[in-house]
């Protein structure tokens, strides 16, 4: 990690307090540090399974059983996953005043447990399963994980059909209100904290374009290489370390 005077946490932590409209954008990277595995990483989920078949929604259609099969070990077990120090200190620095919202790719509801109570999930969250046929019809994660591990499937009562998560899989258009609002967050930002994405991953990894072409800034902390790393006012690579040093840094 570079050390120069305008790359220290001191000084990131002087930019988020002086910042008028801070934001947050996190992918997969905060959460590995709470034992879930990201997608592509060396340690990804796409190295020992089909994650593109578990997400698929034509797949799902046809055959639901092999999404929760699958996902059992990853998704339905994300209750026994306590926040990392980049979740809960973003939940301070929220109450605190200084986080105006948080953008994330993850589904992993640790900003919440972290908490953090302006969340915008842009792929969609697995707090509530749904019908897609009966109207109306939902079942919280709680319920929906515990029958997933006594390995029985969450099923609507009134047709019987197996309810889906409202994860945004692929082929399926990503929630209109929640991109809406992080579209919104990402032009009124004054400087964007891009933390644990690689930043390839759309429509999310344009959302940082918007607060550049409004005059904000982009701080990174990301352990790979970016797209915007240039463009960046400061770049970290260990969030680890970094979130570690700015939780010293909090006021009381």
């Amino acid at each position: 990690m570079m050390k120069s005077l305008e790359n220290t946490i001191g000084a990131l932590y002087d930019r988020i307090r002086q910042a008028r409209h801070c934001v947050a954008l996190t992918g997969a990277g905060v959460s590995t540090l709470s034992g879930i595995r990201d997608f592509r990483g060396k340690n990804g989920i796409y190295n020992d399974m089909d994650a593109e078949k578990i997400f698929d929604i034509e797949y799902f259609m046809k055959d639901p059983t092999f999404y929760y099969g699958a996902a059992k070990s990853f998704v339905y077990n994300i209750d026994e996953k306590k926040p990392s120090i980049v979740h809960t200190v973003l939940g301070a620095l929220e109450k605190q005043g200084f986080l105006k919202a948080l953008i994330t790719q993850n589904i992993d509801l640790l900003h919440q447990k972290g908490g953090s109570k302006r969340v915008i999930e842009v792929h969609g969250s697995p707090q509530v399963h749904y019908c897609l046929r009966c109207a109306g019809v939902r079942m919280q994660f709680e319920e929906a994980a515990a029958l997933v591990k006594a390995g029985k499937l969450p099923k609507c009562p009134q047709c019987g059909r197996v309810l889906k998560p409202a994860i945004t899989f692929f082929g399926e258009s990503l929630p209109i209100e929640a991109i809406k609002e992080a579209t919104e967050e990402a032009q009124k930002a004054d400087l964007m904290l891009i933390l644990g994405t690689s930043l390839t991953v759309y429509p999310a990894a344009s959302l940082p374009n918007y607060t550049l072409q409004n005059g904000g800034e982009l701080i990174i902390v990301n352990n790979m290489a970016t797209s915007l790393d240039k463009k960046a006012v400061q770049h970290f690579d260990d969030l680890a370390e970094v979130f570690e040093e700015l939780q010293g840094l909090l006021l009381p």
